[in-house]
This record gives structure tokens, sequence and C-alpha cells, in this order.
């Protein structure tokens, strides 16, 4: 018996890439990353346009077909990953009305200051789980309704780009409540919209994913698209899931008592686990998996991209790697806030930005980038903290994303940092392959996520020498960033 085949479509931040896994999620085809554009405002604006990110969605998928009918295979299923927060508007011929927001928008930070001077954002965020902050649709529908009347004239229905591909390929638009959970609209502990939001935002339900077929599979492609793509014509297509709690399972963390820590451009620190509900706590957001689990974490606006922000911009040495393992952790004297893009977890602020003090005539370039790595590692110290009070400390943290791997020091000032063990992913492609194995768990494949091994490589220990040395450095972070930041 042939195992079962899942071809898993991911659309990330910046490329899209579609894979084909087998029963125990090891990739069998691997397409080629097709990369699309970010168009960016003065204003603040990061925006996708439609036309663009579908084109490469159905080049990437037209490879991945191409490649099962070389193999002579029909797969079992698709899986789909797309990246969390996207929202664009929709119109009732079913042709995009706006262009992709990207999380990265900022121009709604004032419609974000205004909801949080005209609702109670502590108790908004034990329901939704998301605070005021333009990441999310709150926000970016106030700046809508203000700055783009004609967007919204125009619209019937508002969507995640993995809701409008289902829409383009099925003429009806499938959610998961992995999506709908990292909107700022959805009330996690009662899986429905939050009617005191909605009635705030002047929205009706109606323009919302349709929860009659909310977490289901969708069959049978309309005629143009099962005539360009036969084998996948008539089997389920699983509704997108975000591309964080895809990445958490993918690196094999779907257990409480493993914390998954992603360093891509972004970065996140992020806990599944199974309960009845949860209490949100504060610093924190908490969006679903699926109908069953949830995940609870933080996220960084600046992640790997400081990495690449300090090796752009400082001549580096050839053996920058080498010397950066000699710099002892604070001995640069140097107190850095990474928050370059803005801020989000802990204290969702869009409006903060970077700073670094210390610098004298002997600063060099390494311990520039000692210094950055450092202070990205404290960002995610914070994030651990309010998770273990809430979780219990882990076991030990799985690390995963291309950034990290660039730099076995930066791996080691994690662990260090975080005083747990961390230990690196070697699975590729991390966010596809999750997609993939819950759909595994849809279709019967596997009894539970858990009964597929996830590869994993080299475990860094904590070193106990540097522990007080980085409670040091966390210090003069807070307060450099209460001087900044909280200071009247």
């Amino acid at each position: 018996m042939q195992s079962s085949l899942v071809v898993s479509f991911d659309a990330g931040t910046t490329s899209v890439k579609t894979l084909v896994f087998d029963q125990d999620a090891r990739p069998v085809i691997t397409t080629t990353s097709m990369g699309y554009d970010l168009h960016t405002t003065s204003d603040g604006g990061v925006e996708i346009q439609v036309p663009d990110l579908l084109a490469a969605s159905l080049n990437s998928l037209d490879q991945a077909h191409k490649s099962l009918e070389q193999l002579g295979r029909k797969p079992d299923a698709v899986a789909m990953c797309t990246f969390w927060h996207s929202f664009l508007g929709v119109g009732r011929d079913h042709k995009p009305t706006s262009p992709i927001l990207h999380l990265l928008d900022t121009r709604s930070q004032p419609a974000a200051e205004q909801l949080k001077r005209d609702l109670d954002e502590k108790q908004t965020h034990a329901r939704v789980g998301t605070v005021f902050h333009p990441s999310y649709w709150p926000a970016k529908m106030l700046w809508l309704k203000a700055n783009r009347p004609e967007w919204v004239a125009n619209t019937t229905e508002w969507m995640s780009f993995g809701e409008f591909l289902f829409l383009e390929f099925f003429g009806r638009a499938h959610a998961a409540t992995s999506m709908l959970s990292a909107t700022g609209l959805w009330n996690s502990n009662s899986q429905s919209y939050d009617t005191p939001l909605l009635k705030h935002l002047g929205l009706d339900p109606e323009q919302l994913a349709c929860l009659d077929v909310l977490d289901q599979p969708a069959r049978g492609l309309k005629p143009e698209y099962a005539k360009r793509w036969p084998l996948f014509a008539e089997i389920p297509w699983f509704p997108s899931i975000g591309d964080g709690a895809a990445n958490n399972i993918g690196c094999g963390c779907d257990m409480p008592n493993e914390f998954a820590l992603m360093v891509g451009t972004t970065g996140a620190m992020r806990a599944v686990f199974e309960r009845p509900s949860v209490e949100v706590p504060e610093g924190l957001w908490c969006y679903r998996l699926d109908p069953r689990r949830f995940v609870l974490g933080g996220a960084l606006s600046n992640g790997g991209k400081v990495f690449e922000w300090v090796m752009e911009r400082f001549q580096m040495p050839a053996d920058w790697e080498a010397q950066l393992s000699k710099v002892q952790p604070g001995s640069h004297g140097l107190t850095m806030l990474p928050l370059f893009a803005g801020e989000r977890s802990t204290k969702w602020r869009a409006d903060a930005r970077g700073a670094i003090t210390g610098l004298n005539l002997n600063s060099t370039p390494v311990e520039i980038l000692a210094a950055s790595l450092e202070s990205v590692a404290l960002r995610f110290r914070l994030l651990y903290d309010i998770l273990a009070d809430r979780l219990g400390a882990p076991e030990r943290v799985i690390a995963t994303g291309e950034a990290l791997r660039r730099s076995n020091v930066w791996t080691q000032m994690m662990a260090d940092a975080l005083g747990r063990p961390v230990v690196a992913s070697t699975e590729k492609e991390t966010s596809a392959r999750g997609a993939a194995m819950l759909v595994l768990e849809r279709i019967g494949a596997v009894k539970h996520l858990s009964a597929i091994p996830s590869a994993t490589g080299d475990t860094y220990l904590p070193r106990a020498e540097f522990a007080d040395a980085y409670a040091e450095q966390l210090d003069k972070q807070k307060t450099l960033y209460r001087r900044l930041f909280e200071t009247p």
C-alpha cells in the first residue's frame, strides 16, 4: 500500500512555495520558491498587489502538479498555510477591491490608539487574545473607513489571502479557525466572532468568513482550474492555517512542554496545547491551531532583520563568527533596543524605535553585532518569562528559522539568555510541513500529530557562568526602554 501524499502550499511573507509530503511528513517534491513584491509607502504602508501574489501561487501549484504527473501519483489532499493577519476586501463579483494589507503596515497606528480610547483594551484582549495594534484587523478597518472609503464601499466581504484563494479556485471562501483567531475579531474561547467589537466597528458577520464551512475542506475545482490541475480537481483542499501555527507543529512543537523559537525576518515564540479554554496573559497573544488546540505566544517585528541590518551596514571581518564567539556577553558596554520596525510583544508600541547606547571610539563592528544579537535574545527572554509563568518551564526550546542557521553563536546566545536548553531543528520548510501534518491527521493517515517524528540537530546548553551577565543586560534594556518610551 502506497503512503499518503499531501500537497502543501505555503504563502510566506516574501515568497510562495509548494511541497509534497509523504505519510511521515517527509518531502517528496519541493518546488522553486516564487518571490513577490511588497509595496511600501512613506507613511508606513506595506501592501501586496493581489494579482502578483495570485500569479506566484498559480505558478507554484503548477510546478507541484507537473512534478506529481511525472511521478505518476495522485495526492490525497491539499494543505495550505499563509501568513497570519493578511487582510483584503472582495466585491460582489469576487474580485479584489483592495490590495492585501501586510501585517507590518503601520498606517493604522492612530486608529489603534483611537480604539484604546474608545474601548477597554484589557477586556478586549481577554476575549479575542489580541491588543489594539496595526497588525490586526480592527485598527486596519478603522483606517480604511477614514482613508480609503471607496474600498470599503465596494467591498462585500473581508478575508485573508488564503480564503481568497478558495474563492478563486472553488467559488466559495473557506476559512480555518486558525486564520480567524489571528484577526483580532475572534473569541477563541467561545469560538465565535466578538460581538461587542464587531458592533463598535460597524461590521456585519455577513461581511466576514462564513462559519457554516469553517475548517471544512472543499472539493471540485472550478472548470478552468480542474483543467489546469486534474490531479487536484476532486481531492479535498483544506482551508489555510496560519504560518506561525504551522511552523510550530512542523518543527515538532505540538505539546506545552516544548516552546518553539522562530527567527526569520521577524521572530516569534509559541506553544501549542489542548485545553477547554485559556486565560490570555498580558503581553502575549492567543490564537488557535484548530478547534482543539490553542497557540499562545508573542511575536517580534525585529528578528533576522536586525542581523541583516548590522551585516549590511558595518564592515565585518571574514572571521566574524569566530570573533563573535569570543565576545563575553555585556563586555562591549553597549545596550541596544532592536525595535527598528516598532514593537509587537510585549508592550505593542508600534511607534517604538531602535536605539543603542554606550558607543565609544573603540567600539568594533563585531561588538555592535554581539550587542544586536544579544538584544534580540533578550526580547525573547521577555516572551519566555510570561509563557513559562503560564505553562511552566519547558523541557526544551526548539529553534527554527533561516536567520538562526546563519550563526551557531546566536543560537548559543538564545540558550544563555533563556536559561534553558535550545535544540536546533533540522527540519526545513517547517510551515509547509506543519500544514501537511495537520491534514495527515485530518484525513486519518496518522492518529495524532505527535506520531510524526521531527528531526533535530545540536543541543545548546545554557552556560551558567553567563546567567548574571544576561540578567544585568536585561535590566539595562528595560531601563533604556522605560526612559525612551514610558517617561512622561
